[in-house]
């Protein structure tokens, strides 16, 4: 990462209404206290922190700059991955950041396979923030996929793309941006993987590709 680019984007959050950098710098405090314990599973086990900031920092490459959903941003794994309630988000952080979160989290009483069809089937129906924040979100994942986690195949990678762009497609065209920039990040991964026979599904229809990721890929 170009640390002048980094610089010059913490100082345009910076430059904000003091009572937005507060709401952000808030938000990162509390995710980072929820997700101490917590690990990536890349090959470095870097903090999970890591991540919901790199989903924030996104949003804010993106041109985003309304401090609620950059807080929701970089809170939004707080309830899905963590002991946090919805009341404590929206006692700490108001209703609309609360709403926001819920709005991109996984139930996790449902099995790994109706979670990730309930998040291809809601992204059209989410709203225009949500929509930011699960792109930025996608964008995240992917970049760090160019390091696959351990034990990942070529065919894993390359379902988790195809996942990621059913997603993505319920939520483009709410900012220009985030679209190039999810386009860019599986370019990035795609293009080196090309010749791979199996690291594309080379079924015909939407329905067959579900078949095949849902069922062979993401379950154990």
């Amino acid at each position: 990462m170009n640390p002048l680019k980094t610089w010059r984007t913490d100082m345009q959050v910076l430059n904000r209404p003091l009572s937005n950098v507060a709401t952000i710098i808030s938000a990162a405090s509390f995710a980072a206290e929820k997700h101490r314990e917590q690990r990536r599973k890349d090959v470095d086990a870097t903090p999970y922190i890591n991540h919901p900031l790199d989903v924030a920092n996104i949003l804010i490459e993106a041109r985003v700059e309304d401090a609620d959903i950059l807080a929701a941003a970089t809170l939004h794994d707080t309830i899905e991955d963590t002991k946090t309630t919805p009341e404590e988000l929206r006692e700490r952080f108001g209703e609309r950041v609360c709403s926001l979160v819920l709005e991109v989290t996984d139930d996790k009483s449902l099995d790994k396979l109706e979670r990730k069809r309930l998040q291809v089937l809601k992204a059209p129906v989410a709203s225009d923030e949500a929509k930011l924040i699960k792109l930025a979100d996608k964008i995240a994942n992917l970049r760090d996929m160019q390091t696959p986690p351990l034990g990942w195949s070529d065919a894993r990678v390359g379902a988790y793309i195809q996942f990621a762009e059913m997603v993505a497609r319920g939520c483009a065209g709410v900012n220009e941006r985030l679209d190039a920039m999810f386009a860019e990040a599986v370019e990035a991964i795609r293009q080196p993987r090309a010749n791979h026979a199996d690291f594309d599904s080379d079924e015909p229809t939407e329905e067959l590709r579900y078949e095949r990721l849902f069922k062979e890929i993401f379950l154990p």
